[in-house]
Parts: C-alpha cells; structure tokens; sequence
C-alpha cells in the first residue's frame, strides 16, 4: 500500500517562500511519476509540478514552483517562490506508476496523501 505524506504547509506573506515535502513509501519506486496538485475551495484540484523516475519535471507555474526529489529519502519537494494570495489552497502529492509521460489530470492518479493547507496573506 503506497502512502504519501505531505509536510511543510503553512501561513505566509505574499511575495515569501515556501517548501513542502511528500514522503512516499510502500511501494518499489520504479516507473514513478510524483506531482503536486492543489485544490482552492469551490474549485476543481489543480496540477501544480510533476518530477518521474528519470528525473524529467513539468510545472505549471514555470519560474516560481519548482519539483525535485530526493530518491534515497523517496521524497518529493515543491519550492514555492514569490507566492501569491491566489495560491492558497490545499496543496496534495499524488502518484502513479507507470512509465509514460507526466500527466496533468488528476484523475490518473492512484495514490494521494492528505493534504497541507498552505495559506498566502496579503
């Protein structure tokens, strides 16, 4: 059974930075594609970045978020920059495994964690 934690939400001034986490485990990570989506109340779940197994990454916020991964901890980082007050929302990690490209749509993805509220002040 797959599970994902994510950590390092949080309140925040606009224009400040933020780094949340995505702890994976249960699971022979190989084929993986991990992304972030977010969800901001009365909207549809956002893709956010994506990183997969060979390293490639998508984001969707090209210059303020970006993905990375740490492979010997099996976990996903999403660097947030310049943050703005529309992007307060829970932010979830989300995974599949299977060796195609990084998909935007959320429901192609079999494992999700449970959320962290990150929350941008004006």
């Amino acid at each position: 059974q797959v599970q994902l934690v994510e950590s390092g939400g949080g309140l925040v001034q606009t224009g400040g930075s933020l780094r949340l986490s995505c702890a994976a485990s249960g699971h022979t990570f190989k084929n993986w594609v991990i992304a972030w989506f977010r969800q901001a109340p009365g909207k549809e779940r956002e893709f956010v970045a994506g990183i997969n197994w060979s390293g490639f990454t998508r984001q969707s916020e090209k210059g303020r978020f970006t993905s990375s991964a740490d492979n010997a901890k099996n976990t996903l980082y999403l660097e947030m920059n310049n943050l703005q007050p529309e992007d307060t929302a829970v932010y979830y990690c989300a995974a599949y495994f299977e060796k195609i490209g990084i998909l935007t749509v959320a429901s192609r993805y079999s494992y999700w964690g449970q959320g962290t509220q990150v929350t941008v002040s004006s």
